[in-house]
């Protein structure tokens, strides 16, 4: 399907679909079972073009199986949810579990890696904080086996209606989707920034959105991990805006009509459109 909100902002990258399938598409790019990989970069491959899918066994990192719904994925951890705890905080210093966890780890993992194993990742102050964290994410089982990324305009909504749609959008695409998202609301806190992993603002938050009669935009890519994680695929000056599928289709009713077709918004557009050809 096309997007109106696409073609009236000029994004550099096209917009992606995220959805629940039970099949994934021919060609798509997959993690294989068991190994590293990072959410971001599948979305990055449907930003460019190409499909891509996740399922229980392939969804890279223990963040991105609870990101993409697949149940708490943080009990499987080594050393098990408080294992986690320790490892986005502080690391395993005062957790009498910690020097065996790291020496069965050790073996499998890069030096920094195991440096932010053993020293914490320091994105969160205590283990206690991380805890309440964990219990605070939307986690869910998605009841279909795959999520799939794709391009939007390779998407028929009839067919397989998107739970997300996904601008990665630089500071004036950004602020575009902000003012549409509160445009015709008559409220105006309607897009949210949550401390999450990236694969978290693309997944479990906008899928809790989706319950809600009045869901909200979630603007992610403020995981440090993840941005250095993508800044290869898509560049730098990037963040994401996930609307569920409903907040998507009342921001293109409302392109029409809006400041995107006044005069404020079309001379940020030529200053863009010069940077680019400069």
């Amino acid at each position: 399907m096309k997007s109106r909100i696409a073609q009236a902002i000029e994004t550099k990258h096209p917009p992606i679909a995220l959805i629940w399938a039970d099949e994934k598409p021919e060609g798509a790019m997959q993690f294989q079972e068991g190994r590293w990989g990072c959410i971001m970069w599948l979305a990055a491959a449907a930003a460019k073009g190409r499909p891509a899918a996740c399922d229980v066994k392939t969804f890279g990192c223990f963040g991105g199986g609870v990101g993409m719904g697949f149940g708490n994925q943080y009990r499987s951890f080594p050393g098990s949810e408080e294992g986690f705890c320790h490892f986005l905080s502080s690391g395993i210093e005062g957790w009498k579990e910690g020097p065996a966890v790291a020496e069965k780890v050790k073996p499998f993992l890069n030096k920094e890696s195991y440096d932010n194993f053993v020293h914490g990742e320091r994105y969160v102050k205590t283990p206690e904080d991380v805890q309440r964290f964990v219990d605070h994410l939307p986690i869910i089982q998605i009841p279909k086996r795959y999520v799939v990324f794709r391009p939007l305009a390779d998407v028929d909504p009839e067919k397989e209606p998107p739970q997300t749609v996904i601008f990665f959008a630089d500071p004036d695409e950004l602020s575009a989707l902000v003012v549409l998202a509160n445009y015709g609301r008559g409220s105006y806190e309607n897009v949210f920034i949550p401390f999450a992993a990236g694969c978290q603002t693309l997944g479990i938050y906008p899928y809790r959105e989706a319950e809600s009669d009045r869901p909200r935009a979630v603007v992610g890519l403020t995981d440090l991990s993840a941005r250095v994680s993508i800044r290869k695929q898509l560049g730098d000056h990037l963040l994401s805006f996930a609307m569920p599928f409903a907040l998507f289709r009342e921001m293109e009713a409302n392109v029409e009509g809006s400041f995107l077709q006044r005069h404020t918004w079309q001379e940020l557009l030529a200053a863009k459109r010069a940077n680019r050809t400069a």
